[in-house]
């Protein structure tokens, strides 16, 4: 690979890591990238798995730092998620990939107008405690978010916003802090399932986790400075381009002209 690529690499990590802390779907980036590398799409969808390991680390302590989460209500809202990215992880290779991303993209369309449509919901600041515990509803909704997670990845950080804005009735900011946490924690359990299925490819991987670190820090920083109102107009966008991406829109008008 030549040295331009390298820096293109890490330009492009830095842009994943940055959507991701504040949104999600950064690796509607950096899979793309990584298959135009040479990368098969399982070794790519594995390789992928580095650096959202390390933007979500790096955000998460950024975040833990601003007290905008703690660690014990974290790791609660973890457990079932991480369940559901174990079991994601290990069918990633038994599942048509584009029936789920045309799901997926019918599911963002959907969340769009949901947040066009209470605003209210999307722009606090503040909220009541997590409520969690006595939502029994709300763990399953995170299991299954889990195994999307665990198969492949992109997109799932809208999903965890919904359920911990709508569901756990938690304000934007302080969603987003949870949001990074139990991203880190099933990413790490998917990443071990495809490093022992030998689908990852270090070089490329750590390349890309040097942007997407940089990236998740100043996502963490912008996340609190801007505020639930700007967060909440680039968490639009993002969705809006992900449904295009993943529904195949974006390639149908490109034919058209």
């Amino acid at each position: 690979m030549e040295w331009y690529m390298y820096l293109a690499v890490i330009a492009a990590g830095l842009f994943a890591g940055f959507v991701n802390t504040l949104a999600g779907s950064g690796s509607l980036i950096t899979l793309p990238l990584l298959m135009f590398l040479g990368l098969p799409a399982n070794v790519a969808n594995g390789t992928n798995r580095i650096g959202v390991l390390v933007q979500s680390v790096v955000s998460s302590i950024s975040f833990r730092k601003q007290k905008l989460y703690t660690v014990d209500e974290g790791l609660w809202m973890s457990v079932p998620a991480i369940a559901g990215a174990l079991l994601g992880s290990l069918i990633a290779v038994k599942i048509n990939e584009r029936i789920m991303e045309l799901m997926i993209g019918g599911l963002l369309i959907f969340m769009f107008f949901v947040i066009l449509y209470k605003p209210e919901q999307w722009v606090r600041d503040h909220a009541r405690s997590v409520t969690l515990r006595h939502r029994f509803w709300v763990p399953v909704i995170f299991f299954f978010i889990g195994i999307y997670g665990g198969f492949i990845q992109a997109g799932v950080g809208f999903f965890l916003l919904a359920a911990l804005v709508l569901g756990a009735g938690l304000g934007l900011t302080r969603a987003n802090a949870h949001k990074v946490l139990i991203v880190a924690a099933m990413t790490a359990i998917a990443l071990v399932v495809f490093i022992i299925s030998d689908q990852v490819y270090y070089l490329y991987g750590i390349i890309l986790a040097v942007g997407q670190g940089v990236g998740a820090w100043l996502g963490s920083k912008v996340a609190v400075s801007w505020g639930p109102k700007v967060v909440r107009v680039i968490l639009l966008v993002a969705i809006m381009a992900s449904a295009i991406k993943l529904t195949g829109l974006y390639d149908i008008v490109v034919s058209l002209f």
